[in-house]
């Protein structure tokens, strides 16, 4: 069983998430502002966070900033439909995806299934060293990906790479080549369908060129293909 926070201040709302997430198995806390949710976040170590960004007393923006830098915990932010800004500062801000309101609870419950599918090697010691044997190493150019062991190393260095990056990258190296679409990535990175919503894809691509590419305004590995999407040139 799972845990996930949700920190939200709208009481329907935070009722009707808690209760989504319950029926898929996994046990829901709650926090009911920023502050609280900080405090319940490093208290409970959940696997999963579900964080509105518009809070009372500090907002999910914060929280997410300050969590970030503590832990690897997968973050979905829940945004207004016309708040661009902030899902964009968010995603740079460390979040690993988000939702815009109103949404769909079959959506929130899909989103936060790929959170915590995607994290699981990450997270869990067990799972991640019985699957070593089993997992590639993915090589190309001079970026070498062991997913058994989740490590990355670049020229030979090891390179620290947050969970969806790493999978990102990993997407990447395993289509080496390929004009790959912004919903190709999202449902292959992310795991579902994100009804138009890409933005998030740009974002990580960013992060991933800042750590792989010798000049990034310039990336010559992760290259954008105009129209489409982008291309890995190892």
């Amino acid at each position: 069983m799972s845990t996930v926070l949700v920190v939200e201040d709208d009481p329907g709302i935070l009722d009707a998430v808690a209760y989504s997430i319950r029926r898929d198995g996994h046990e829901v806390v709650t926090a009911v502002d920023g502050v609280a949710g900080l405090e319940v976040a490093r208290e409970r170590k959940p696997d999963a966070i579900v964080l509105d960004v518009m809070l009372p007393r500090m907002s999910g923006l914060d929280v997410c900033r300050i969590l970030r830098a503590e832990d690897a915990v997968p973050i979905l932010l829940l945004t207004a439909r016309d708040s661009e800004a902030d899902r964009v500062q968010g995603l740079e801000l460390g979040a690993d995806d988000y939702l815009t309101k109103p949404f769909s609870m079959r959506e929130l419950r899909a989103r936060v299934a790929s959170l915590l599918r995607r994290d699981a090697i990450s997270r869990a010691a067990g799972p991640r060293v019985a699957t070593v044997a089993q997992a590639p190493v993915l090589r190309a150019g001079e970026i070498e990906i062991d997913e058994g062991a989740h490590e990355v190393r670049h020229r030979g260095a090891p390179l620290s790479l947050r969970p969806r990056e790493f999978a990102l990258l990993a997407y990447f190296l395993r289509h080496p080549g390929q004009a790959l679409t912004r919903s190709q990535i999202l449902e292959e990175v992310w795991g579902i369908t994100f009804m138009g919503e890409t933005r998030t894809v740009d974002v990580h691509v960013r992060w991933v060129r800042e750590k792989i590419e010798d000049d990034p305004s310039n990336p010559q590995l992760i290259q954008t293909v105009r129209g489409i999407g982008y291309r890995f040139v190892p």
